[in-house]
């Protein structure tokens, strides 16, 4: 059995254990469902109101994702001006820390007077929660491009958007990456923080309306869906990562016979 067989297991049988757990904590002191409910109740709802819940994980999946990849777009572009310009980063870097400070909650009911309640303040929150991290990430690797490699292009004559383009956006890449998996996790936060305040559709809506009929295995049923949507997309990336950047990654092999 190798490393990664061996890992993959451990790792398995925590999330296993963790959930059999709570089952097991929560049938010994008889915790009721309004206040923890078990997994099995959890899983048991799930299922039975499936069909009611699909539409809103639809929606929620569709939100997240056009916001991301518009905050992808936004962050790399920002994060390239910052991470090539000294003038833009000492101009856009202290602005981007102070609107990335102010809590996204607050800025939905402004998108809502703009742009009024739905779809649209969903997308622009879960785009602008996501941006801040890939931006910061890709600026980092630009500006951590080693000298050496920038003074070879300079003596074959390259300009600074060949040295941008060959040396400096493939050395990024690790940290690209790296944010993008981070940034998809807060645009499934930025989507939910909308969704509860300024929507009538989504996983959001859906826990609002739950909470308020007091039906917590339906709300904790919306949770399991958004950790579930998380984990996958966070496994794509990472497994696009080991594609794109496996030459910035030492081999298990390597690593176990050193």
């Amino acid at each position: 059995m190798n490393a990664q067989l061996r890992r993959r297991i451990a790792s398995a049988s925590l999330i296993v254990g963790f959930f059999v757990l709570w089952e097991l904590l929560c049938a010994i002191f008889h915790v009721r469902d309004i206040v923890l409910p078990r997994p099995s109740q959890i899983l048991y709802t799930l299922w039975a109101d499936l069909p009611g819940i699909w539409p809103h994980a639809l929606q929620t999946t569709y939100t997240t994702m056009v916001g991301f990849i518009l905050g992808i777009i936004g962050g790399v572009l920002l994060g390239i001006l910052i991470g090539s310009s000294r003038l833009a980063y000492d101009v856009a870097y202290p602005l981007l820390i102070g609107f990335a400070s102010i809590p996204k909650v607050a800025v939905v009911p402004v998108l809502v007077l703009w742009f009024g309640a739905g779809t649209v303040p969903a997308i622009i929150t879960a785009a602008i929660t996501c941006v801040f991290p890939i931006v910061v990430n890709v600026a980092t690797g630009l500006a951590t491009t080693e000298p050496e490699l920038e003074d070879v292009m300079r003596t074959l004559r390259a300009s600074k958007l060949d040295i941008l383009v060959n040396v400096g956006l493939p050395r990024a890449m690790p940290y690209f990456f790296a944010s993008l998996k981070v940034a998809v996790t807060l645009a499934f936060v930025g989507t939910v923080i909308s969704e509860t305040v300024a929507s009538n559709r989504g996983i959001g809506n859906l826990m609002m309306i739950a909470s308020s009929s007091f039906d917590v295995p339906l709300v904790f049923a919306g949770l399991l869906i958004l950790a579930l949507m998380g984990v996958a997309l966070y496994a794509i990336f990472s497994l696009i990562e080991a594609r794109v950047t496996g030459w910035t990654r030492r081999q298990d092999d390597f690593a176990v016979g050193a």
